[in-house]
């Protein structure tokens, strides 16, 4: 998995930089998503991400900046804050920056990192943003055994708390995802996902 990331990496940093570049960043990307603490926001999240992507690149406008915004979306995470999504976009900035990105896109890809803290459009020009969101939430509706693993990866990252505190803040996220229209925004993955989805919201729900 590792070498097909950094392939993937290579391929898209290698139209703006030079290799030696190229693996300074992936190398401080693969630190930053190998730490201790990440037992889902790590690397199998973004290669989930980036490799159902593929299916549908072709009705993205801006492939390179979601691309980015994946990579980046989950740079920083620490269960014990709330401002993750606001300094990995400042961290994506820097990084950035250093490849040679020009300020508007850059611009961008800060505003489809930040979207992913509530979950919320914030770029609807087209759907890029919406499959960003939709690809962070897939997990949602997959199978029940791996909802229930990434349910416990979730409860590992935040061991820090304990259940007393834990599982009143897990059902008040859950219930306000179940209290959406829908839980994704793209026609795509509301058919793929949506109704399992609600199932394994409510299931687990039933068992916190």
């Amino acid at each position: 998995m590792n070498y097909w990331l950094e392939n993937e990496w290579n391929k898209l940093v290698l139209d703006y930089t030079n290799n030696s570049l190229a693996k300074i960043t992936w190398v401080d990307i693969e630190n930053h998503y190998t730490s201790k603490n990440r037992h889902y926001h790590n690397l199998s999240h973004l290669c989930n991400m980036l490799l159902q992507l593929e299916d549908f690149k072709n009705d993205i406008e801006d492939l390179n900046a979601l691309k980015f915004a994946i990579w980046y979306h989950d740079i920083i995470y620490k269960s014990t804050h709330k401002d993750n999504e606001e300094q990995s976009a400042n961290y994506c900035e820097k990084a950035l920056k250093t490849l040679k990105i020009d300020d508007f896109k850059i611009e961008k890809i800060k505003a489809l990192i930040i979207s992913t803290k509530k979950h919320q459009l914030a770029l609807n020009k087209n759907t890029d943003n919406a499959y960003l969101l939709d690809l962070d939430l897939s997990i949602l509706g997959s199978d029940w055994e791996t909802y229930k693993s990434y349910t416990e990866s979730i409860r590992k990252e935040y061991k820090i708390y304990p259940d007393i505190l834990y599982k009143p803040g897990r059902k008040k996220v859950l219930k306000q995802f179940l209290e959406r229209d829908s839980l994704y925004f793209t026609e795509r993955f509301k058919t793929k996902f949506e109704k399992q989805a609600r199932e394994n919201l409510k299931k687990e729900i039933e068992l916190l």
